[in-house]
């Protein structure tokens, strides 16, 4: 499922590593208007939430299921929600380093 949206997972390589080699810039998919969902982050051109996105994704939807229920998001900025998410998750729990292997 995450090929599609361009993330891959590298065996034996910590979470961390996956995040500092992503050149996609999520920033550019979303924006924060006063009069658009009362200010809450959306996905750029929409009134879909970034909020509702990450939601649909925990309750177990699949990235196509979410697609098809908001037609005005796209696999890209799809892919900017699960980067954010990714990154934000970085942030409030960061990784201890994975010791080296002998």
């Amino acid at each position: 499922m995450w090929s599609s949206f361009g993330l891959h997972v590298l065996p034996r390589r910590p979470p961390r590593c996956i995040l500092h080699e992503m050149s996609f810039n999520y920033h550019d998919f979303f924006e924060q208007r006063p009069d658009v969902c009362g200010g809450e982050l959306v996905i750029k051109g929409t009134r879909v939430t970034v909020r509702t996105l990450l939601a649909s994704l925990a309750e177990g939807a699949s990235a196509d299921e979410i697609l098809a229920d908001f037609p005005t998001v796209t696999a890209e900025g799809m892919r900017a929600v699960i980067a954010f998410a990714a990154a934000s998750a970085e942030e409030d729990f960061p990784i201890p380093p994975v010791p080296a292997s002998r």
